[in-house]
């Protein structure tokens, strides 16, 4: 009997790794996965058929049939369903005077301005609220809801703190139909690399949005600016200069209001970054440690990519960078303040609430894609993120044609071949007919390392590419010799699943 059990092991296996399903040997890794731990990565183990099978039964649950949500949007799907407005009133049993009595607050996210025939056209976006003074016990059971698989009561006295505060953030109470204005002043920053301080030109002048907010308290407009002449005089005009300026905008009526506007001239070079798995650890493949690592755990760069971005920074001039992520806007603060500590500053995006819908998460990228491109038609865009958002695959190849020569360089980081956890797929397709010289896969930072992007070197020819223009990235080579049918991969993998099953039984 035991040398049947044996026997039987070796056929299943041996099952497991035939074309019968489909399966092609997956060639060998090349890279190295980072490490928080050490900067020099070390090499990458192949992946082992047998723990591969038994993480597998999770992935079977959301990739037969149709992809989840959470991985179509690029976000994960503990970020959605979020309660709002009077839910969150409701919720913490506040009344209408004690919610009166709490303070306004503005979530004024960064943004950006172009120049128009009438002067410089500045978008203002962002999310008026009020934030209820919470107990610290009904914080922690609110983090408890967001928490799998642990409670904030296991973890850390620091990652509980950061816990609750998100936890405060996400459980606020939007204020609809406000009318908001700004005050705006030339900024003052250190440009020259010495210290030494540099004023932008225009003076101070008020501006008032057109209307109210709307009923999720979001505001999203261009508004044209004053050029009135300030200590350093006049602001430039867009089309006579390659400088970025900057301006300080502050929310009348807070003090939470406040961010800096980017004047950005008419033609330049614009990187627009996403965040999650390309500046910082995530690890969104893995919802229940991407989870901890977005409510509790402090925000940690992705081994050496604040590097590349600095060097970037330094060595190509007024390059405008832009950081677009699909996270909610109600948790945006954080990501914003990890930006700002760790890479270039830049104008911001996020999905605001008006996107709460399915359909419209879905697309909530190329909107804003689009919305930047539209703004800069004479810009060359850099455009980087990572394989585990589909948005992003099918998204990003697209612009290509809907905005010719527009888009420098592609790169994408493939977390499939620097993690053997990621077991989401990724559908390379939309990169037939593009010409490999503008895009890249890459596996760790230092491979965008020596591009001349500024004169469109986006292509390392040191990193092997392995696309084969269909979906890539499945456990046991699924995808490798071609284009499969959602049918067929749906087939394929309720086949291994019931390997899996025979597995866990004999084995």
């Amino acid at each position: 009997m035991a040398s049947y059990l044996v026997g039987f092991r070796i056929f299943l296996l041996a099952a497991l790794a035939s074309t019968s399903l489909g399966v092609a040997v997956p060639h060998p890794m090349i890279t190295a996965a980072p490490s928080l731990v050490e900067r020099a990565p070390s090499k990458v183990q192949g992946r082992d058929i047998v723990s591969d099978i038994g993480g597998l039964g999770s992935y079977l649950s959301s990739v037969v049939g149709t992809y989840p949500s959470y991985i179509a949007s690029g976000i994960p799907n503990f970020f959605q369903g979020f309660p709002t407005g009077t839910a969150v009133q409701s919720s913490l049993g506040l009344s209408d005077s004690d919610l009166a009595a709490t303070p306004t607050q503005v979530l004024n996210i960064p943004g950006y301005a172009n120049w128009t025939e009438n002067g410089w056209n500045l978008r203002f976006h962002g999310n008026v609220f009020k934030q209820p003074n919470i107990s610290e016990s009904k914080l922690d059971d609110l983090a408890n809801a967001f928490l799998v698989g642990t409670s904030i009561q296991q973890l850390p006295p620091t990652e509980q703190t950061q816990a609750r505060n998100l936890t405060s953030e996400i459980y606020v109470v939007q204020q609809p139909y406000v009318n908001v204005t700004f005050n705006i002043e030339p900024a003052t920053i250190n440009s020259d690399g010495n210290g030494a301080p540099t004023t932008h030109g225009g003076g101070s002048q008020k501006v008032a949005l057109q209307g109210e907010t709307t009923i999720e308290g979001d505001y999203d407009q261009f508004l044209q600016l004053a050029n009135v002449s300030g200590p350093a005089g006049y602001l430039l005009p867009g089309n006579g200069t390659t400088n970025i300026q900057r301006l300080n905008v502050y929310a009348n009526g807070t003090d939470t209001g406040n961010s800096t506007a980017y004047l950005v001239p008419t033609t330049g070079l614009t990187i627009v970054s996403d965040i999650d798995d390309i500046l910082r650890v995530t690890k969104i493949y893995e919802p229940a440690e991407g989870l901890l690592n977005s409510f509790a755990k402090p925000f940690v760069p992705w081994m050496n990519m604040p590097d590349i971005y600095a060097n970037w920074s330094r060595s190509i001039p007024d390059f405008h960078f832009h950081y677009l992520t699909t996270t909610p806007e109600q948790i945006t603060r954080n990501y914003m303040d990890f930006i700002f500590k760790t890479y270039p500053g830049g104008s911001f995006d996020t999905r605001p609430l008006n996107f709460s819908d399915v359909s419209a998460t879905l697309s909530i990228r190329k909107f804003l894609l689009e919305k930047i491109f539209q703004t800069y038609p004479e810009r060359k865009f850099i455009l980087i993120a990572d394989t585990s958002n589909s948005d992003v695959m099918k998204d990003y190849p697209a612009m290509v044609s809907e905005f010719p020569g527009q888009v420098q360089c592609i790169f994408l980081r493939n977390t499939s071949a620097t993690d053997s956890r990621d077991k989401f797929p990724y559908d390379t397709s939309g990169f037939k007919g593009i010409e490999q010289n503008k895009y890249m896969f890459f596996l760790v930072p230092d491979d965008l390392t020596n591009l001349d992007i500024l004169n469109g070197q986006c292509y390392n020819t040191s990193i092997p590419q392995n696309i084969t223009f269909s979906e890539q990235g499945l456990p046991f080579g699924l995808s490798k010799n071609g284009v499969a049918s959602r049918a067929e991969l749906g087939w394929n993998l309720i086949s291994a699943a019931c390997l899996v099953v025979l597995l866990t039984i004999i084995l």
